[in-house]
């Protein structure tokens, strides 16, 4: 049995339904913190446990019958995040499963600008140490960033944020296409290479394309990293928080997530959605 944790999450959700494509329901199982928003899933026939990172009881119960685990990781950060995917690796070994699969990204490093990097390099070192037969799936950066970093700069026609540096941005649908081929097919194995799209793009490009497919110009605008920080907290975003996510600049600024690699495609058998696909499902639907 194939068990998906986060299965009512985006990624998790999305990677459910393209299992679902490809195993029948009985072989699939989900682990998630609330049950009554998986009624859906349950409904076609998979099994639905309630669990938490936090409970390594649940997680033995969610786990129960295993071969496969993908663990889809954590939304915090830090020591916490990473005592989170630890206790999940730790119960998936201990309920036999014979492979862990943990959703990582193409950034993880242990030196990394932004934080959650570092948690996903010490998330993969663990999986090293397992004794498990693992994946980790280093994903690109979601697609579904860059849009929330677009933010209001299509009403307001500024684009405004730190200096940033070229993403290769990758959207949360290939990613799940991508993890259910590893999932049934056996493909992938330690560390993969960069699960990214074709092109690596900044900010002042997304604000190009964005004000070619609205005919509404968009200038992109540099501001400081503490300007951005006070902003961010001004807003109500804890100081943590908004030091977290100007490591994400950072990071993009020293060439962390410029790579790109071909695997993705060559997993899906066709070319990654690219940022300016993405924009222009989003402008057209919002016509």
């Amino acid at each position: 049995m194939i068990i998906v944790t986060g299965a009512n999450g985006q990624l998790g959700g999305m990677t459910v339904e393209r299992l679902l494509e490809r195993i029948p329901a009985e072989r699939l199982g989900v682990s998630v913190r609330n049950p009554q928003k998986a009624q859906h899933l349950q409904a076609k026939g998979v099994r639905v446990r309630k669990a938490d990172f936090n409970d390594g009881d649940s997680l033995a119960h969610a786990f129960e019958g295993a071969t496969q685990v993908l663990i889809v990781s954590s939304d915090s950060f830090g020591e916490a995040s990473v005592r989170l995917h630890l206790t999940a690796i730790d119960a998936a070994k201990k309920a036999g499963a014979s492979r862990i699969l943990y959703t990582s990204h193409m950034g993880s490093s242990p030196s990394s600008h932004f934080a959650p990097m570092i948690d996903h390099a010490a998330t993969e070192e663990a999986l090293q140490a397992s004794g498990v037969a693992f994946t980790s799936l280093r994903n690109g950066f979601y697609t579904a960033s860059a849009l929330m970093l677009l933010g209001n700069a299509l009403s307001t026609g500024e684009l405004a944020a730190p200096e940033d540096g070229p993403v290769s941005w990758t959207t949360h649908a290939d990613l799940a296409e991508a993890a259910a081929i590893a999932l049934t097919e056996q493909r992938l194995d330690g560390l993969s290479p960069g699960l990214t799209a074709n092109e690596a793009i900044d900010l002042a490009g997304i604000a190009a394309i964005a004000s070619e497919l609205t005919g509404r110009a968009i200038r992109r605008v540099v501001v400081s990293d503490d300007t951005y920080r006070d902003t961010l907290v001004s807003h109500g975003v804890p100081e943590a928080q908004a030091h977290m996510l100007l490591g994400i600049f950072r990071a993009s600024r020293e060439g962390e997530f410029a790579a790109v690699d071909p695997t993705l495609g060559q997993l899906l058998g066709r070319s990654p959605l690219s940022v300016r696909d993405v924009l222009k499902a989003s402008t057209d639907a919002a016509k």
